[in-house]
């Protein structure tokens, strides 16, 4: 999520909606507000900012996902990107993909 926005971002109206092809604003977005909360190591988790969940709440998750890279995955823990967007009530479908992430099932 965070870290995704290794790619710059090619657009700078923050008010644009985001297609599926190009949430580049949302990624900048989740970077600048929710990286601390979803960057290595796994534990602990920690509750993330209102100002991160509302970046969650506006990004187009299945978009800023698929911008999700192997070497994104590197650098922030996909289990804690599953806790922030759930914490912010806007979780991902148990099965649904984000990168090469399968989100688990049951999250008890």
């Amino acid at each position: 999520m965070a870290a995704a926005a290794a790619r710059p971002a090619t657009s700078s109206t923050a008010d644009a909606p985001a297609t599926s092809g190009d949430c580049s604003s949302d990624v900048q977005d989740l970077m600048a507000n929710c990286q601390d909360y979803v960057m290595f190591p796994a534990d602990p988790k920690i509750d993330p900012s209102q100002a991160c969940c509302a970046a969650v709440q506006r990004a187009n998750m299945p978009c800023v996902c698929n911008k999700v890279i192997p070497e994104v995955e590197q650098l922030i823990c996909m289990d804690k990107v599953v806790y922030v967007v759930a914490f912010c009530k806007k979780p991902f479908q148990p099965g649904s993909n984000c990168g090469s992430y399968r989100v688990p099932a049951s999250l008890a």
